[in-house]
């Protein structure tokens, strides 16, 4: 028997498992098309709700798990400016934190 057989690259085995691959993509593509928008509302709402959790002691909301998300502030200032615009506020309700 050929080498190639014994290892396990036999060439149509290895087209079968690329074509279902490519099968099982394009039906969960279909699948989660139409879920699509809803799923990335959930997504944005549980971000939303993060960020209210990390900078809620810093807009006097007691929290207490501010020890904890202290350390994620800065990597979440980048995305403060839309968060506060999104949740309604015109300007940033932070007094020591000007970004508009």
């Amino acid at each position: 028997m050929n080498d190639d057989h014994d290892r396990g690259h036999d060439p149509r085995l290895e087209r079968i498992r690329a074509w279902l691959s490519q099968a099982r993509f394009f039906a969960e593509e279909v699948y989660s098309s139409r879920y699509r928008g809803a799923i990335a509302r959930a997504r944005r709402d549980e971000d939303d709700l993060f960020m209210l959790l990390v900078f809620s002691e810093m807009m006097g909301v007691p929290n207490p798990a501010a020890y904890y998300t202290l350390e994620l502030q800065p990597l979440l200032l980048e995305r403060f400016h839309d968060w506060h615009r999104r949740m309604g506020m015109e300007r940033s309700p932070l007094d020591h934190f000007k970004c508009c």
